[in-house]
């Protein structure tokens, strides 16, 4: 922690014992400020690790410190007239279940992933049934699993990145995961209705979430404050989706649909954002897709982050963040 990012005075039960790659100052202080100011606020003795906001009268984030390196992370519910409806899982550290459930009510439940990724898929298994964009199905499928704690402990069986009671994670069990479209549409009740945007770009299957009812996009990781990440191009599987160019031409139709939604939540750090900011992430998805050689700077992802070691682009997105690319994950593969 010496020289970066001074603790904030959460109410979660996990405590940070180091970071990765340090985070952007405009991220930290809104979520210093939010988690030390907002009235909202609120820890359930169910699962004393998540931090619950009340965003909207219907709406709420549950803030989970992230067991590794990188950033915490978002899951979003959303309590419709006839059912609830979960976006991401997190790491599943504590009885998320318990949580959602004393949260809304016990209300039949609809739980759904923005992308494959440990901070948003691994609390999979503390549920029945979970949906995603079919071309993230299989590499979920690898990533939730036995054993997909074990890299947050050392040798000794230390915790390596965050303070917290080994006995809290998850104990693997299978589940069902329904794979479904651009487009599939969750019906929470009467004429509330949450649809399925696949975006792409971060990965294969990266999906944003349109509640068209409370008028808000659940965007993932292809919008955030600090760094929107391109995918490692065509190396996973359907990676021939996961470049700058896909999400471009996902994110035209998205802006297409502007009058639809009215703000926007990430999945991790600043969210409760003006639609409009769709329209700055995609001038600047349009410069680097005109000349990738034209970046802002360069850098090598550190120790503890997803790729560590890896050189990439850094282009501005204006008034916002930046987003990270490499050469490979700009255009789709030839042929």
């Amino acid at each position: 922690m010496k020289g970066r990012m001074w603790p904030i005075q959460g109410a979660t039960k996990a405590k940070r014992i180091k970071w990765g790659a340090a985070q952007d100052h405009m991220s930290w202080a809104y979520m210093k400020l939010l988690r030390e100011r907002n009235k909202t606020m609120k820890v359930y003795d169910v699962n004393p690790y998540v931090e619950v906001y009340k965003f909207y009268d219907n709406m709420y984030g549950l803030f989970n410190p992230s067991l590794g390196g990188g950033g915490d992370v978002w899951m979003w519910l959303v309590i419709g007239p006839r059912k609830a409806m979960l976006i991401d899982t997190a790491f599943g550290l504590g009885d998320l279940k318990g949580l959602v459930d004393q949260i809304t009510g016990r209300m039949p439940l609809i739980v759904a992933n923005t992308h494959v990724g440990p901070d948003h898929v691994l609390g999979n298994c503390r549920f029945d049934t979970v949906y995603c964009h079919e071309y993230d199905l299989e590499s979920i499928k690898a990533q939730c699993r036995p054993g997909a704690w074990d890299n947050y402990f050392d040798k000794d069986g230390k915790n390596i990145w965050l303070e917290f009671d080994r006995k809290d994670l998850p104990v693997y069990k299978d589940y069902k995961l329904i794979p479904v479209r651009d487009g599939h549409v969750f019906n929470l009740g009467g004429d509330y209705n949450v649809e399925l945007v696949w975006t792409a770009g971060h990965t294969p299957g990266h999906s944003m979430f349109l509640d068209k009812k409370g008028r808000y996009l659940f965007a993932g990781d292809d919008m955030i404050s600090d760094t929107i990440s391109c995918g490692p191009g065509p190396t996973r599987p359907n990676g021939q989706y996961s470049n700058l160019t896909t999400f471009r031409d996902n994110l035209k139709k998205l802006v297409a649909r502007l009058d639809e939604f009215d703000y926007m939540f990430s999945g991790h750090f600043i969210s409760n954002v003006e639609n409009h900011l769709l329209l700055a992430i995609l001038d600047a998805l349009n410069e680097i897709i005109a000349d990738p050689s034209k970046y802002d700077y360069k850098e090598i992802r550190p120790a503890g982050s997803s790729g560590a070691g890896q050189e990439r682009m850094i282009k501005f997105v204006r008034g916002f963040g930046v987003i990270a690319y490499t050469q490979n994950g700009v255009y789709p593969p030839k042929g």
